[in-house]
C-alpha cells in the first residue's frame, strides 16, 4: 500500500497557488480597468466565493498588498538589488530612476492602486512604507555620491521626482517614455546643483 498523502498535499498547495494567482490577476484587471475593488468583485471576476478570496487574504488590504506585491515582481523591481551593487553610485542611481519609472510605467493597476490605497488611513500607511524604502534606497546611493552640500535634501527631491505621482503627470501629457527622460535629466540636475 502506497502512501497518497505526500502527493494529495502536493496537489493542494498547487491548486491553491493556482487560485491565489487567479484571484490576483482578476483584482489586477479590475484596477486596470477602472473598477470598485472589493472581495465581492475580485471574487465574481476569479469565478469563486468569497469566502475563497477572504481565506487566500484574509482582508482586502491583504489582497492590495498582494496584488502589489505582484505588479511589483512583474515591474522589475527585483532589478534593484543588481543595480545597487553597480560601482558608480551616480549610474546606479540613473538605472533606479529608470527602474521606478518603468514600474510606474508598465502597468495601469499599479497606477489604480495608488488611487484605491490614497484615501484610506491604513492603506496609506502601506503605501508609506514603500515610499519610505524606496527613500532609503535613493538615500543609501545618494550618500556614495559624496556631492557637496546637504544630502538629506537631495535625498528628499530625489524620493518625490521618483513618486508614483509626479511621473504620472509627465507620463499623461508626455508619455511613459518622454517621462522617464524627464524625471532621469531632472535628478541628474538636482545632483549637479548640489542640493
Amino acid at each position: 500500500m502506497t502512501n497518497d498523502r505526500p502527493i494529495a498535499a502536493s496537489q493542494r498547495e498547487a491548486a491553491a497557488a493556482a487560485t491565489r494567482a487567479r484571484l490576483i490577476a482578476a483584482a489586477g484587471d479590475i484596477l486596470r480597468e477602472g473598477g470598485r475593488l472589493s472581495l465581492d468583485a475580485v471574487a465574481l471576476r476569479a469565478g469563486v466565493t468569497r469566502l475563497t478570496v477572504y481565506n487566500q487574504f484574509g482582508s482586502r488590504h491583504g489582497l492590495l498588498e498582494a496584488v502589489f506585491d505582484d505588479r511589483a515582481a512583474a515591474g522589475g523591481l527585483h532589478r534593484i538589488p543588481q543595480a545597487m551593487a553597480m560601482t558608480d553610485p551616480r549610474e546606479a542611481l540613473r538605472h533606479i530612476v529608470t527602474i521606478f519609472c518603468d514600474f510606474w510605467g508598465g502597468d495601469g493597476a499599479v497606477r489604480r492602486l495608488h488611487e484605491v490605497i490614497a484615501p484610506d488611513p491604513e492603506f496609506a500607511a502601506a503605501l508609506a512604507a514603500r515610499g519610505e524604502r524606496r527613500r532609503g534606497t535613493v538615500g543609501t546611493l545618494i550618500a556614495r555620491l559624496d556631492v557637496p552640500g546637504d544630502a538629506a535634501a537631495l535625498t528628499d527631491i530625489v524620493t518625490a521626482l521618483t513618486s508614483q505621482g509626479f511621473f504620472a503627470q509627465l507620463a499623461d501629457r508626455h508619455g511613459t517614455g518622454e517621462a522617464t527622460r524627464m524625471v532621469t535629466r531632472m535628478v541628474d540636475a538636482a545632483i549637479d546643483a548640489g542640493w
